[in-house]
C-alpha cells in the first residue's frame, strides 16, 4: 500500500465509510477506490480532489502524496531511458504491457534468475 493509499483508507475509515460508499459519494467506481487504497493505481489530480472533498481531507495533503509518487516514477523511467536508450525502453514497456499474468510471472522469475546468476 502506498502512502496515498494509506491516507485515503485512514480518512475513509475515520468517516465510517465503506469503499463502495466513498465511491458513490465521489462518483467513482468501487474498483478504483480498491486500487487506490492498495497502491495498485494512483488517482489523478481531479480524482484526488473528489476524494479529498468527500473525506474532508485537505486536498494539498493528498496531492502532495500524489506528486511525490508520480515524481519518483518519472525519475525511474528517466533513469531507464538513460541507461537503455529510448527505443529499447519503448520496446520493453510495449512487450510487458502485452503479457498476461502467467507470462508476466514467468518473465519476472527469469529476470530474477539472471540477476542471481550474474551476482554469483
Amino acid at each position: 500500500m502506498t502512502d496515498i493509499g494509506k491516507l485515503i483508507k485512514t480518512y475513509r475509515e475515520k468517516k465510517n465509510l465503506t469503499q463502495q460508499e466513498l465511491a458513490v459519494k465521489a462518483r467513482l467506481g468501487t474498483k478504483s477506490i480498491e486500487k487506490y487504497e492498495s497502491g495498485e493505481q494512483i488517482p489523478d489530480t481531479q480524482t484526488a480532489l473528489k476524494i479529498s472533498t468527500v473525506l474532508d481531507l485537505p486536498a494539498s495533503e493528498l496531492l502532495e502524496h500524489e506528486y511525490t509518487v508520480r515524481h519518483a516514477i518519472d525519475q525511474e523511467i528517466m533513469q531507464l531511458i538513460t541507461v537503455l536508450g529510448q527505443e529499447k525502453t519503448k520496446v520493453i514497456l510495449r512487450k510487458f504491457k502485452e503479457l498476461n499474468a502467467e507470462d508476466y510471472t514467468y518473465m519476472m522469475n527469469k529476470m530474477s534468475e539472471l540477476n542471481h546468476d550474474q551476482s554469483v
